[in-house]
């Protein structure tokens, strides 16, 4: 195989992350455009293939058995290499291939047409290809057709972005972080794993609002959640489940060590010096944190203790992190 470097590798896999669809479940707005490309093309295999850093994996999968690769046989990986489709009309008279795994084993892969899935900012996500295990030739209209529909592709994954993201923040929607959360929680709850959630509630903040105002506080808001994602890792993920009120998920970790993180944040978010038309802005945060035991059963029951942990958080003078035992201290107390 012919080595070839991808310039910003780190952008283009920062863009795939974004998307959150590695994997994630077969969907039919996108098993809908393969099958289309598939009739088009008349090929047995079409795919939607996202490259991260050592696999390919399908998104959408028609005629390959197969779920993922390993992204050194990829034909893929060569594709987003370039803004211009790959065609590989006869893969075992090409010096790029005529050995790979997957043309002198199975699935026995001969031709070979890929698009680049170009995202919004200039990063090769993906592809989406069509595959035939016997030589052939591509006409122009079929090569356009399957532009057009990398395109649907793309636009699909972006508008789901923009519906998942908070505008102004930029974390993910109410609604994409329960759903998230949810999946992740039962996840952990199936395999053993350590989960933790932290909510947090920007202190006073109607004041800060009342001080400099909305435009003010927005800029608050952005740049306490730029202090969050700096002490996240990425498999971590915040949301936005009210005005100025945020939930954390911290996969794999247990509740003392999401509390060394939240600890981190709180103090992050002291630290800044937020000005706003010549008027400095104080800003702290209250954080409650719980992490998943036996006996929390639903993503309800894990964000209410969270939630009310921060309160209690809140009630004791505020920019404090509060855990369960803190938690559970002031429910016994009352």
């Amino acid at each position: 195989m012919i080595e070839c470097d991808i310039k910003n590798e780190k952008e283009r896999l920062d863009a795939l992350y974004r998307m959150e669809l590695e994997d994630t479940p077969a969907e039919e707005a996108f098993d809908r455009i393969t099958r289309l490309a598939k009739s088009v093309l008349e090929a047995p295999i079409v795919l939607v293939s996202l490259i991260d850093s050592n696999r390919q994996w399908f998104k959408s999968n028609q005629g390959l058995d197969a779920d993922e690769t390993p992204r050194d046989v990829a034909f893929c990986d060569y594709t987003i290499r370039n803004p211009e489709p790959m065609v590989v009309e006869n893969a075992l008279l090409d010096e790029r291939f005529a050995d790979n795994p997957l043309v002198v084993g199975k699935p026995g892969i001969r031709f070979y047409a890929g698009v680049p899935l170009r995202t919004r900012d200039g990063q090769n996500i993906g592809t989406l290809c069509a595959i035939d295990l016997k030589p052939r030739e591509i006409s122009e209209k079929q090569l356009n057709v399957l532009e057009d529909l990398a395109r649907l592709v793309v636009d699909e994954m972006e508008l789901r972005l923009i519906a998942t993201t908070d505008s102004l923040t930029g974390t993910l929607s109410r609604r994409a972080f329960r759903e998230a959360a949810a999946r992740d929680l039962a996840r952990a709850k199936r395999k053993g794993f350590a989960l933790s959630c932290a909510v947090l509630d920007i202190d006073h903040f109607k004041s800060v609002n009342d001080t400099v105002g909305h435009a003010g506080g927005d800029l608050v808001l952005q740049e306490v959640v730029a202090v969050c994602r700096r002490n996240l890792r990425k498999s971590d993920y915040i949301g936005r489940i009210g005005g100025e009120e945020f939930a954390i998920i911290l996969q794999d970790t247990d509740e003392n060590a999401a509390l060394h993180v939240a600890e981190r944040m709180r103090l992050g978010i002291q630290e800044l010096a937020v000005e706003y038309s010549g008027k400095a802005v104080p800003v702290t945060a209250s954080f409650g944190v719980v992490g998943l035991t036996p006996a929390i059963s639903s993503l309800e029951e894990l964000l209410q203790e969270a939630d009310t942990a921060m309160y209690v958080a809140k009630a004791d003078g505020r920019n404090r992190v509060v855990g369960s035992d803190e938690f559970e201290q002031a429910v016994n107390a009352a």
